[in-house]
This record gives C-alpha cells, sequence and structure tokens, in this order.
C-alpha cells in the first residue's frame, strides 16, 4: 500500500497556482499588438515567390523535426531511467547474497555509486523490502511511475504524451529535486523496483541528448529544406517566373512577335500555361497587327473619300442631262442610273460608319418586301437569260418593318455573293438564284438559297468574321459582316443553314416593340 502511495504525484497547490500564473502572464505578452498582423502580411506579400518557397520549406521541415524532438527526448529519458532500475535490480540480487541481507557500509556505498542511485527498494509477492537504504535522510519532491506499455493504441498514445510532458517537465524545472522511480523487474512479473536519485544528473544527460538531436535535426532540416526548395524551384518557380516575366516583356510591346512565350515540351500544367500563353499572345499580336492595317486602311479611305464622292456627284451631274434626251432607251435607264448614283454618294458619305464600328440606327418603315427584292434583283442584272435563273416566293402583300436602305444593302449582299458563286463554277448554265419570305406572327423570315457550290467549310468557321470568311480569292470577307451587323442593329439574326447543297442564308427580323 506504501508503494501504490507513493505512486500516485504530489504536485503542490502553490506550484500549480504559480505555474498557471505563469501560463497567464505569458499569454498576456504573446498578444500582438493592434496592426501587427497587418504588418506581417504586408511583409510577407513584398516577398518575391522564392523567398516564399524558402521560408515556407523551413517552417514546415523544422515544424516536422520538432514532432520528432520531443518524442526522441521523452524516450531517451525512459531509457535513461529504465537503465537505472536495472542497475538498482542488479545491485538489490547482489545484496541478496549476505545473509540476512545485511551489506556492509562500504560495499552498500560503492553498489548505490554503481547504480548511480541513493536508495533501493523492492516489493516481491506484496512485500516491500528495504534492499539498499540512504546513507542519509531524504525528502522526496516527485515520484514517476514506469508503467508497462499498453497494448491498445489510446492508451499507447496516452502514454507518450505522458512521457513527452514528464521530459518537458524535467528539463524546465530546477535541478536540486530527489525524485522516487518505480518500475517492474520483470515484463512478466507484478514485482516491482523503486530507486532514489537525483534529478541532476537525468536532466543533464537529456540536456546533451537534447543539444545532439537539435544540432542533427538543424543540419537534416537545413539539407532537407535546400533539397526540397531547389526542387520545387527547378519544377515551379523558375518556369513561373520565367512566364511572368515573359508577360511583363509581353506587354511592353504586344506587337513584336519576337516577344511571344517560347514553348517547352513540358506535358504538365506549367506546359499547359506555356503553350496557352504563347497561343494567346500570337491571336493577341495578330488582332493588334490587323487593327494597325485597319488604321492605316480606315485614314487611306479617310482621303480617298472625298474625292470619290467628287467624281460621283460630276456623274450625277452629268446624268441629270440624260433626262432632257428624248430617247425611249434612255428614258428607261436614266432614273436607274441616277439612282445608282444617289445610292453610291450615300454610301460614300456613311462608309466610314464600318470603322467607328458602329451603323447608322436604322430607320424603319412598314414596307412591301416584294418590290425592294425586286429592285435588288434588278441592280444585279437578275435574271440572266440562259446563265442564272432568279425567283421570288411571297406574298405581294407581304410588309416588313425594317429600314429600306439598310434591308437593300442586306439582300445586295447576299445576292451578290450568290452569283459571284454560280460564276465560280466553269460552264454552269442551269443556276439558280431564289429569294423567299413569310410571316410568322411578329417576325419576317427570308430565305436567300442558290444551287452554286455552297459555302467551303473552312470559311464556315470565320464566316461572320471581318477579314476572315471570304469565300473568294481576293475578297475581304466584309459583305456578309456588314450584313450581319445591320441584321442586327434591327434586332434579327443572319445565319446560314446547311442544307447539304448550295448556299441557304436565312435572316430572321421581328417587328419593332410596341
Amino acid at each position: 500500500m506504501e508503494i501504490e502511495r507513493s505512486v500516485q504525484r504530489a504536485i503542490p497547490e502553490g506550484d500549480a497556482n504559480g505555474q498557471s500564473k505563469s501560463v497567464s502572464q505569458a499569454q498576456a505578452h504573446s498578444r500582438p499588438k493592434p496592426g501587427i498582423l497587418q504588418r506581417l502580411e504586408h511583409a510577407w506579400n513584398q516577398l518575391r515567390l522564392p523567398a516564399k518557397l524558402l521560408a515556407l520549406t523551413a517552417a514546415f521541415v523544422l515544424m516536422a523535426e520538432a514532432l520528432i524532438f520531443l518524442p526522441s527526448i521523452a524516450n531517451y529519458r525512459v531509457s535513461w531511467l529504465q537503465e537505472r532500475l536495472t542497475a538498482a535490480q542488479l545491485a538489490s540480487l547482489a545484496s541478496e547474497a549476505f545473509p540476512g541481507g545485511q551489506v556492509p557500509s562500504a560495499l552498500r556505498a560503492d553498489l548505490l555509486r554503481t547504480a548511480q542511485v541513493r536508495a533501493i527498494a523492492s516489493r516481491r509477492e506484496g512485500e516491500r523490502r528495504l534492499v539498499l537504504p540512504a546513507e542519509s535522510p531524504l525528502t522526496i519532491d516527485y515520484v514517476y511511475y514506469l508503467r508497462r506499455e499498453p497494448t491498445g493504441f489510446w492508451d499507447g498514445l496516452s502514454l507518450k504524451l505522458e512521457h513527452i510532458g514528464d521530459a518537458v517537465a524535467t528539463m524546465l524545472t530546477r535541478t536540486d529535486r530527489t525524485i522516487r522511480v518505480v518500475g517492474h523487474t520483470n515484463p512478466e512479473t507484478t514485482d516491482l523496483i523503486e530507486i532514489v536519485i537525483p534529478e541532476a544528473p537525468l536532466k543533464a544527460a537529456m540536456n546533451r541528448y537534447a543539444f545532439n538531436i537539435l544540432l542533427l535535426s538543424i543540419i537534416t532540416s537545413a539539407v532537407t529544406a535546400s533539397v526540397v526548395y531547389l526542387a520545387l524551384n527547378w519544377l515551379f518557380v523558375k518556369p513561373l517566373t520565367r512566364l511572368t516575366g515573359n508577360m511583363l516583356r509581353f506587354s511592353e510591346d504586344p506587337e513584336d512577335a519576337s516577344r511571344i512565350m517560347p514553348v517547352s515540351d513540358r506535358q504538365d500544367e506549367i506546359g499547359i500555361a506555356e503553350r496557352e500563353l504563347a497561343s494567346m499572345q500570337k491571336q493577341l499580336t495578330s488582332l493588334l497587327a490587323q487593327k494597325s492595317r485597319l488604321a492605316q486602311l480606315g485614314l487611306a479611305v479617310s482621303k480617298i473619300n472625298h474625292d470619290l464622292r467628287n467624281m460621283l456627284a460630276n456623274a450625277q451631274l452629268i446624268s441629270d442631262r440624260l433626262v432632257d434626251i428624248p430617247d425611249p432607251t434612255v428614258q428607261r435607264f436614266v432614273p436607274k442610273l441616277i439612282a445608282s448614283l444617289d445610292r453610291a454618294i450615300s454610301f460614300c458619305n456613311s462608309s466610314l460608319q464600318f470603322g467607328r464600328v458602329a451603323e447608322e440606327a436604322p430607320r424603319r418603315e412598314l414596307m412591301l418586301l416584294k418590290p425592294l427584292v425586286d429592285e435588288v434583283a434588278e441592280s444585279q442584272g437578275l435574271p440572266r437569260e440562259g446563265l442564272i435563273a432568279f425567283g421570288a416566293d411571297m406574298e405581294p402583300s407581304l410588309r416588313i418593318d425594317a429600314d429600306h436602305e439598310h434591308l437593300f444593302r442586306v439582300l445586295n449582299n447576299l445576292l451578290r455573293n450568290a452569283i459571284q458563286s454560280l460564276e465560280s463554277v466553269e460552264g454552269k448554265s442551269d443556276g439558280e438564284i431564289r429569294v423567299a419570305a413569310r410571316r410568322e406572327g411578329r417576325k419576317v423570315t427570308i430565305d436567300v438559297t442558290d444551287n452554286g457550290p455552297g459555302v467551303p467549310a473552312k470559311a464556315r468557321e470565320n464566316l461572320f468574321k471581318a477579314f476572315h470568311g471570304s469565300t473568294k480569292k481576293g475578297g475581304t470577307g466584309l459583305g456578309l459582316v456588314i450584313a450581319s451587323e445591320l441584321v442586327q442593329a434591327h434586332g434579327g439574326t443572319l445565319s446560314l443553314i446547311d442544307n447539304g447543297e448550295g448556299a441557304h442564308f436565312r435572316i430572321e427580323l421581328p417587328d419593332r416593340a410596341v
């Protein structure tokens, strides 16, 4: 019962209160002052990526070493105490060789000194015996009980944490304590051995071991952090730095094709990022070059526009004089010639609107559609006897809510494209163009079809993109772009219908909202 009572730890209440007080003071001092976190965050944000990587790698490796350091110290302490218990057990067996256990004082001192203990007691079969008493009275400051290794996981974890706490307490407390250690003499028996020892040799041995472990941990951490840093720097940081540097260099002059990101043969996410960045830079460089050429073209067109309008104005004055000629053929074609010249002059006046990325707002009116279609066909010389037939399939009374000039330009572009498509087929004499229209509620659908070769697959991808969707050699690809913009200005759509034969364009124009 005495051994069982001695196993219980007795920590003075005053020490516990003092410890709690010191912990509270430490927590109070450790609280960050207002603004410290913000300053630390600002300093962290100012670091470059390599510095952040190095700091995080060192911190994580040191954390891992700390998790290894504490269990190592705890295991060393248990091993050291276990060695003392083993030495005490041997001294106890040596003392039993004397009759009655009466060991001479000189030999007793040698045995205690050899075992590095001050007193030894044992308990066998429930009987406690003082084997080697101390040479002088001792005061026990603390009692440690070295329990056997538990079989359960949670009990083992609890024991490990207990050993770690005891090890930390041993290294942090004063060095003049006297402790009593109780342990089993044999894992298979219930016999116990007790020793009384000064704690100073244990603490000194733990300090030496801790220093060696700390030194080894620092060396291991430095080597591991360096290897990890170099590996991550090679795998991620350098490629990211190269990407960042290229983006900054490219942003200084996006039109310089030599600044486009060079692509490596990596197949991971870095390689994908390099290829995507290079692709975007190529597209941007091409787009900027195209914009530059468009700006130069617009400047040239603006200079030509003035002279062209003067030429058309002179032609208009001359055509006005043709009205006075009584020839029936002249009188038949003069109104059409004058209308064409008026339309050409109006078109020159608004030709720069495409460069301003805006068309004039449509002036919509409810008008008959068939006369407009016939006017467009006549302006294109349709039908052409023996070459291209033309048909307009719609009710004569069908009305459409649209701008007359805008819709004329849209249909004119579509019919001109159809004529060019049919003329591109050598020897074709059965060409046909049809314009069909119908009303569906508050929407009019117009279908323009031909029996030509159709729209090539390559042209379909960029059909409504300026300078990309041309289907003929030397074309600019602006006709369908302008037509699409004019239709969209009415709130409608212009689309290509895939019917497997020829070309089929559909215009859908809704009426104005009431």
